[in-house]
């Protein structure tokens, strides 16, 4: 009989077999630190997106106030006095305020309590336009001013400059309140509708002659 020869087999357990990790090329660990340490930061991004589109919306800052902010203005009745007239300045003060406009730069026309044929007023604090009173008395040395074409004369007071002419047939007169800087230039499209609708008159004094 033939000798049968059996090679033994070693059957170590798989833990006391050689690691091959421990062989492997160092390149390769460092390539899968790299991908791990990349991978961190999108997660957290990720996370970071998820969660703001889940939180409630951050409320709107109020907006602050600018210079191109249109001018609050209240739309209340302003209080005027109505004193009669007799026939011809009323009529010259109805003419004149049918054709005021409805806004005088940009302050809008508010209604008055009383004399809406001889009153209107304007913005607020209000700029107000009285038709049919008195001329001032003017000292001798005061200075008048012309604005297109129309006579002023002014009186400063604690909280506004007053204008009125001093040329026309019937005075008119326009309250202009410190809070609106060169009170002239307030009454420039007065003047042009004085001019339209109150003919010049009475004892113009002469620094108003051309």
């Amino acid at each position: 009989m033939d000798k049968i020869t059996t090679t033994e087999v070693d059957e170590r357990p798989d833990d006391a077999a050689p690691d091959a990790r421990q062989g492997a090329d160092p390149s390769n660990r460092r390539a899968a630190l790299i991908a791990t340490l990349v991978a961190l930061p999108i997660t957290l991004v990720v996370a970071g997106i998820t969660f703001a589109q889940l939180s409630p919306d951050d409320p709107a800052p109020t907006p602050s106030p600018s210079a191109s902010t249109t001018r609050a203005q209240s739309t209340a009745p302003v209080e005027m006095a109505a004193p009669a007239l007799a026939t011809r300045p009323a009529t010259l003060c109805r003419a004149l305020l049918s054709q005021m406009p409805d806004s005088i730069r940009d302050l809008r026309q508010r209604p008055v309590t009383a004399g809406a044929e001889q009153n209107a007023a304007y913005g607020d604090p209000a700029l107000t336009v009285a038709c049919g009173g008195a001329e001032p008395a003017l000292p001798a040395t005061s200075d008048v001013w012309t604005v297109n074409k129309v006579c002023w004369y002014a009186v400063e007071q604690d909280d506004a400059t007053v204008l009125t002419t001093v040329d026309r047939e019937t005075a008119v007169t326009v309250r202009v309140p410190r809070t609106y800087d060169q009170p002239l230039q307030w009454v420039s499209p007065i003047s042009d509708t004085i001019v339209a609708s109150v003919p010049s008159g009475g004892d113009i004094p002469a620094g108003c002659r051309a």
